[in-house]
């Protein structure tokens, strides 16, 4: 039996890359950080199923120095190192297209950070193409921090609030019912098709639900429009080579539903590990599981939360025991994450960092597996696990 599975936890960085001084992010250590928080103030951060696998040793290796109170207090069950990202950019799709097999060696087009931000012929367009009667926002901004402040006025207007941040991205926030869900999918396939010249990896729909500024909250029908991957990735590869391919979370938005199979979604890192068990249980010999989970990054990461950021460490953290009492003689499991987003660094935007890479299963080799200079490796090497033609970048490990 030989199946594998590939988890992003989504922003789970473990310090500062090489080039972090080219992003702003020099010093930048999501885990180490979030780490030091919690030793700072009583027990600590313990990761007791993630330090066995090596996650504290990625650490050491990536820094040089061991994040406080994760050190693993017995022997290391896992292939355990960390990756460099060598895509330009530190958004989401640059590491996860990477992690398929395809680094990004052109750049996204991004948006300034002045107000307005877009540019007036985009807006007007699709202020006529949607029928709309103006938008709000229109400049970088906190997703939750642009709601509240123009939820209210959206409401009233019927206007929809566009923003962007530091990432290759145009976000339009709209409320279901009183804007209606499918209008707001609607509006974001028109700036898909808009932004495509200006090379603009993502349009995201960011519905949110409320009465007013207090209780606003954004719900869990996201919708990300990516352009599609510029080559074939490990998904892609594995479906046209016929093996089953089962998605979850975010994956599908990502890779632009090429070569993402079936797509499980769920609200929230619990639930999606559920869904991520729902899927491994029928995924078949041969077959390829992929996993975003998201809270990390969007709940905690961008909001500078790093309790929060702990807690959900220690969650998922909790339930790999169940994941592993479901794998089966030579399946394959690869943690790892996407980018950096550190939340006790300036900003609220991702950081540009190292990322750990945990890889084990039964009857799987452990021991060290060092600096790998593409995130391209989990991908050559999963290729390998499963037989399949490799994408053109990583060497397997």
């Amino acid at each position: 039996m030989a199946r594998a599975l590939i988890l992003v936890l989504d922003s789970v960085g473990i310090g500062a890359a090489e080039d972090a001084e080219r992003y702003g992010d020099v010093g930048s250590d999501t885990l180490g950080h979030v780490a030091a928080w919690f030793a700072q103030r009583g027990p600590g951060l313990h990761l007791p199923n993630l330090a066995t696998l090596g996650l504290a040793k990625a650490a050491e290796a990536s820094t040089g120095r061991m994040p406080p109170g994760l050190a693993a207090t017995g022997r290391i069950t896992a292939r355990y190192g960390y990756g460099v990202e060598t895509s330009r950019g530190k958004d989401t799709p640059s590491g996860h297209w990477e992690i398929a097999g395809v680094p990004v060696a052109t750049d996204w087009g991004y948006f300034p950070d002045t107000q307005p931000c877009f540019p007036p012929e985009l807006i007007a367009a699709l202020v006529g193409r949607c029928g709309l009667d103006g938008i709000l926002g229109d400049r970088h901004a906190s997703g939750t921090a642009i709601i509240a402040e123009l939820g209210d006025e959206h409401i009233a207007t019927g206007r929809p609030i566009v923003y962007t941040s530091a990432d290759s991205v145009m976000q339009i926030a709209a409320h279901e019912q009183a804007f209606g869900l499918e209008r707001l999918y609607a509006v974001c396939a028109v700036a898909r098709e808009l932004c495509d010249p200006l090379d603009i990896g993502r349009v995201i729909a960011r519905p949110f639900l409320g009465s007013s500024a207090a209780d606003f909250v954004r719900t869990g029908n996201r919708r990300d429009y990516a352009v599609p991957p510029p080559a074939p990735t490990i998904l892609e590869l594995a479906e046209k080579a016929g093996r089953t391919v089962i998605t979850i979370g975010k994956i599908g938005d990502i890779f632009a539903h090429v070569g993402t199979g079936e797509v499980l979604k769920a609200a929230g890192n619990m639930a999606l590990f559920d869904r991520m068990l729902e899927g491994l249980d029928r995924l078949p010999e041969q077959g390829l599981l992929m996993a975003n989970f998201i809270d990390f990054d969007s709940l905690y990461g961008h909001r500078r939360d790093p309790k929060g950021y702990g807690q959900a460490l220690k969650e998922f953290d909790a339930r790999l025991p169940e994941l592993a009492a479901r794998l089966k003689p030579g399946d394959l499991v690869v943690i790892s994450a996407d980018h950096g987003c550190d939340p006790t660094y300036p900003g609220s935007e991702h950081t540009r960092e190292h990322v750990p890479i945990l890889a084990y299963g039964p009857g799987q080799p452990t021991g060290p597996i060092g600096r790998r200079d593409s995130l391209a490796d989990i991908a050559a090497t999963v290729a390998r696990h499963l037989d399949l033609t490799a994408p053109g970048a990583g060497t397997p490990f």
